[in-house]
């Protein structure tokens, strides 16, 4: 699929996606490698002619949807169910989850003796500036399948793990400057993603 600048513009004006992408192969890091780096990727930079201080970002703009404070409090009971045996932002994961100094929000659904089974969400407040490259990589490089439901554009993709016999995966969601990001690998519970835009956007 392909989503140009005009096309874009023209169908609405926040039907966008940024991804903060390191490859569609199954990570091969161990997760705190791996995922460290998408949340690093996925934070507002600098701000611009500061001293290098990450913006804070609970909003994507004033009056716009505010990013969760809670991993939890986002999800419906019915989702929360699929994940009542999975642990929330264990410390041993070895990476920074919950509340983030930038204002952004991980959520890692894993348990440390697993070897892959996680569940691995970010979600940033990103403006549209470099998202149409992005999305167009999406659909067209990273072979992702990307449609525009619930106000927002949705791209995602499974594939099959290297070393285990099971499923990987992302989904992405953009709308009014915040991004959804979710990598799962042997956990993707349903309406996962679905229940959190409802919490964001209403």
């Amino acid at each position: 699929m392909r989503l140009r600048r005009a096309a874009l513009a023209c169908a609405a004006a926040s039907v966008l996606l940024i991804a903060t992408l390191s490859g569609c192969v199954a990570e091969s890091a161990t997760i705190s490698t791996a995922y460290a780096a998408d949340t690093a990727s996925a934070s507002p930079g600098p701000t611009p002619g500061g001293s290098g201080t990450p913006r804070p970002s609970a909003s994507a703009s004033a009056d716009g949807p505010a990013i969760p404070a809670d991993c939890r409090a986002m999800l419906t009971p019915a989702v929360l169910d699929q994940l009542k045996d999975v642990p929330l932002n264990d410390p041993a994961a070895g990476i920074p989850t919950g509340e983030l100094p930038d204002g952004s929000l991980a959520c890692l659904w894993r348990d440390p003796r697993a070897d892959t089974t996680h569940l691995f969400t970010t979600i940033a407040a990103l403006s549209r500036g470099p998202a149409l490259d992005m999305l167009n990589e999406l659909a067209d490089v990273q072979g992702y399948t990307c449609y525009t439901p619930d106000g927002g554009t949705r791209c995602e993709k499974t594939w099959l793990n290297e070393v285990y016999p099971v499923t990987d995966g992302r989904t992405l969601f953009w709308r009014d400057d915040i991004l959804i990001d979710t990598r799962f690998s042997n956990l993707a519970p349903s309406g996962y993603t679905a229940a959190i835009v409802a919490s964001v956007f209403g």
